[in-house]
């Protein structure tokens, strides 16, 4: 099998290494983005090298030209993109009347414009190929749009997410691409309830390593008839 070639945004640290990781067990090579971190950028490579080709790209992809410049470097280390995984995703626990218009601009353009900017660029490389995978990362029951109080503007932005990934998916089916959405429960656990594990049904936090898992399973040739869906990975929890 030809070498697969996968795009992670965000893809250096937390979640998005635990993929990145998840991904380069499978055998996809590697472009990951950061936004400016550079010694994490240096340590994933390090880690990531002795797997599969990596490559990592300062970029910041909630501006398009930040993500032109992730989707021309993977054409031009690896010329072509089988995997899109959008893992940038920007937290801002206020409620709506106290966000600022900066923070509603940060959490947006973080959560849903990064994904759209990426997607438009890479959906054109897919289609010549024949086909590839898209994988964006939601939030906690975000497919439900329950809503939460004290973080208006993420949970739209994930909500929002999840119907553009589902349009992405109907579009795109014909041309062999899937896309799908993976919400994660609460990996960190700064800021939670001190009683959250106990109204977890499995009565644990999940970690990256089980969100990574979700991920690689619906890019990998298993979950080939998949797209379109939004597969929660927390627990139970609000299921």
């Amino acid at each position: 099998m030809a070498e697969r070639v996968a795009v992670i945004t965000g893809g250096t640290r937390r979640l998005g290494l635990a993929v990145a990781r998840r991904l380069a067990q499978a055998g996809h090579a590697l472009l990951l983005n950061y936004r400016e971190d550079d010694r994490a950028a240096a340590e994933a490579v390090a880690v990531l090298r002795p797997l599969v080709r990596v490559h990592a790209v300062r970029a910041d992809v909630t501006r398009p030209e930040g993500a032109r410049a992730v989707v021309s470097a993977a054409e031009h280390h690896f010329g072509r993109v089988d995997v899109l995984v959008n893992c940038v995703g920007p937290f801002v626990a206020k409620p709506l009347a106290e966000t600022t218009v900066e923070e509603w601009r940060l959490v947006v353009g973080g959560n849903l414009s990064s994904a759209f900017y990426m997607m438009r660029l890479v959906i054109p490389l897919m289609r010549a190929q024949g086909g590839g995978v898209i994988v964006n990362l939601g939030s906690l029951n975000a497919g439900q749009m329950r809503g939460a109080p004290g973080v208006a503007a993420y949970q739209a932005a994930k909500a929002a997410l999840v119907v553009l990934t589902r349009s992405v998916a109907r579009h795109e089916g014909p041309h062999g691409i899937r896309a799908n959405v993976v919400n994660p429960g609460p990996v960190d656990p700064v800021g939670l309830p001190d009683d959250i594990v106990e109204r977890i049904p499995l009565r644990r936090l999940p970690t990256a390593e089980d969100v990574a898992k979700a991920v690689a399973w619906l890019c990998s040739d298993e979950a080939a008839y998949i797209s379109g869906a939004v597969l929660d990975v927390h627990g139970g929890l609000w299921a």
